[in-house]
């Protein structure tokens, strides 16, 4: 017997750093427009798309409002810049590239055969105490709180939607989620992994920290801890530590959480937004450490694809998912949903609201043209390609970067527009009961 979703809407928001959070205000702001972001049942986001995600359910205004206010956060607080100037970067640059240095400096004096040693003391350091010297994550968790979330806690969400951060933990090979009332990971309370159960208290954990979890990127930043003073019992710290990473690791795009058919955070209808570009082609590998990241890059984007096709037409069969990615255009669209009409990955209830005259639909094969202009009218796609972006602004759009440093008013608005051209058609087209 098919599981019954608890909630109507889900909003998924998917990683990428600043240039996601810019893309998403996008679609923030397009869902308001449509009188659709109130509907919004569930808010699940990873990395960069919690950095707007946690700001919007801790916002107590009109969404517009927020709206010009995050748009010039981006603009104005650069992450990276701030971390530089800190006594924590100042300190590991001592230690891991300042003694080396005075190593060299050494073998050409007297002091020669202190070489060795402070070579040795530099590998012991590296290798056993690098997170511990260099916690950059605790630095950019000081500059999110600062720049955006000023102390305020997980208790401070608004109760609608309900915010569900991702992150990825090392420790159990599962994601560890963040919310105003939880904090999980599915291992801890399973009966028969742990007993008793390990359970955490979410209420005092802060905003910053779980934005942090869910954007602390492998390679680059140290892993996210859960202090003692966050278990419900006192000795599950002895019990169990949490090695928490980018929430992507596990799922990019934040869909695994509201589709999941035996998941209380199952909805009946979902949108997705995917801040994520296409794979461009690159052939610069000119050293080890270019090499490591083009293949985690490979990586990664195998895993979004994957999980597209498993959280998308698998596990939410039947129900209207409206996708899509920065790296679409929007005159593809509508071939892709004639597509998907075909191969039978459009819901029944979804194809029965756009009243398709009938002989389309005994035959769509042979009526695919006459099926795109009926649905090209409908949904006014005249009009949102009209405003879309150009080649040139596109590719300003899709080449920003998934880091941290604050972005031109140019590319933020990029971003904003595209988003906003994607969401309004693929709303219109597979979740056509959502517009008034």
């Amino acid at each position: 017997m098919p599981v019954i979703p608890r909630h109507e809407l889900g909003l998924s928001l998917s990683g990428g750093g600043y240039r996601a959070a810019a893309f998403h205000l996008g679609t923030l702001n397009k869902l308001n427009d449509l009188h659709i972001l109130d509907k919004v049942s569930v808010l699940s986001t990873i990395s960069g798309g919690t950095i707007t995600g946690a700001a919007w359910c801790l916002y107590k205004g009109e969404y517009k409002a927020f709206h010009e206010e995050m748009k010039n956060n981006l603009q104005k607080h650069d992450v990276i810049r701030s971390i530089l100037r800190t006594w924590t970067v100042i300190r590991s640059a001592f230690v891991f590239i300042g003694l080396p240095l005075v190593s060299i400096v050494l073998s050409f004096t007297s002091w020669a055969w202190l070489t060795f040693l402070l070579l040795m003391m530099w590998g012991i350091l590296l290798m056993k105490y690098q997170f511990r010297i260099f916690d950059v994550s605790k630095v950019i968790e000081r500059a999110y709180d600062r720049f955006l979330y000023h102390g305020q806690k997980l208790r401070d969400l608004k109760g609608s939607p309900i915010l569900v951060i991702g992150s990825s933990n090392l420790h159990t090979g599962r994601p560890f989620y963040f919310g105003r009332n939880f904090m999980s990971d599915s291992m801890y309370s399973d009966k028969d992994v742990y007993i008793p159960p390990v359970e955490f208290n979410p209420g005092e954990f802060p905003i910053a920290r779980a934005v942090m979890a869910s954007s602390c990127i492998p390679f680059v930043f140290s892993p996210v801890k859960i202090d003692a003073c966050y278990y419900k019992a006192g000795g599950d710290f002895k019990r169990v530590k949490p090695v928490l990473v980018d929430g992507g690791v596990y799922d990019n795009q934040g869909i695994s959480k509201i589709t999941q058919p035996k998941g209380g955070l199952a909805c009946r209808r979902i949108i997705t937004s995917d801040a994520g570009g296409p794979f461009m082609g690159d052939k610069q590998y000119k050293n080890t450490f270019s090499l490591l990241l083009r293949t985690m890059n490979l990586f990664m984007y195998r895993i979004k694809t994957a999980q597209m096709v498993q959280h998308i037409y698998t596990n939410v069969t039947g129900r209207p998912i409206a996708y899509y990615s920065l790296g679409w255009d929007i005159k593809e669209c509508l071939d892709g949903f004639v597509d998907n009409m075909l191969e039978g990955n459009v819901p029944l209830s979804v194809i029965q609201h756009h009243n398709f005259p009938p002989q389309y639909l005994q035959d769509i094969k042979n009526h695919k043209q006459e099926i795109k202009d009926f649905i090209a009218s409908k949904v006014g796609f005249s009009g949102i390609a009209a405003r879309g972006l150009n080649g040139a602004e596109l590719m300003v759009a899709r080449n920003t970067g998934t880091n941290l440093t604050r972005l031109s008013e140019e590319r933020v608005n990029f971003l904003i527009r595209h988003a906003e051209d994607l969401t309004e058609l693929q709303v219109k087209l597979y979740c056509p009961d959502l517009i008034n």
